[in-house]
């Protein structure tokens, strides 16, 4: 089997992983449905069929389970198929990866662990094109000032802060990085 996909429960609905015979060549986050997630994984990776994951991908679900039920779980050992990556992509992600769960960094300070000739922009671009949210945790890295940035997941920007949330993240370690939001929610959100 060159690759599989396996679809799977979580605290925030059903997520989704594909791998080949060297890791994760892809994660996907809820969608509306399990037939609109089915269609997306079968069009990023045509010629992937649905079967039950070996002993690492078994360990990876676990791993990213724990995670989204909000345990401090770090995935830097989930291994993945970088490859097919563009070089600075790769790099990104690899950088990303570093960053532990509950605590996030900004685009800028990403781009200045990529290398001296990495942007903000560049680094935005890049996340936007990630494969494997959660395990590289794109949503941990936010705007200047606090800001949440974008995210590209389906949900968007309420499904980084929802990720962010399950995590209690803070950016260098400030309590108040989502309280002016929060401020503004209605009660019972």
């Amino acid at each position: 089997m060159a690759s599989a996909f396996t679809i799977f429960p979580t605290a925030i609905g059903d997520c989704a992983i594909a791998w080949n015979a060297v890791g994760l060549i892809g994660v996907w986050l809820p969608d509306a449905s399990a037939a609109r997630l089915r269609a997306r994984i079968v069009s990023r990776r045509p010629g992937v069929v649905e079967a039950r994951p070996q002993v690492t991908m078994e360990q990876a679900i676990g791993a990213i389970t724990a995670l989204l039920r909000g345990e401090r779980t770090d995935l830097t050992d989930i291994p993945i198929d970088d490859t097919t990556l563009d070089v600075f992509d790769a790099c990104v992600y690899s950088a990303a990866r570093t960053i532990p769960p509950g605590r996030v960094i900004t685009y800028a300070a990403l781009a200045e662990r990529v290398g001296p000739t990495a942007t903000a922009r560049e680094i935005g671009q890049s996340l936007g094109r990630n494969p494997f949210p959660i395990v590289v945790p794109c949503h941990r890295i936010v705007a200047a000032g606090g800001q949440l940035g974008g995210f590209s997941a389906p949900g968007g920007t309420t499904t980084k802060r929802r990720l962010l949330t399950i995590e209690d993240a803070r950016l260098d370690g400030a309590s108040d990085l989502f309280d002016s939001a929060d401020a503004a929610a209605p009660p019972g959100r």
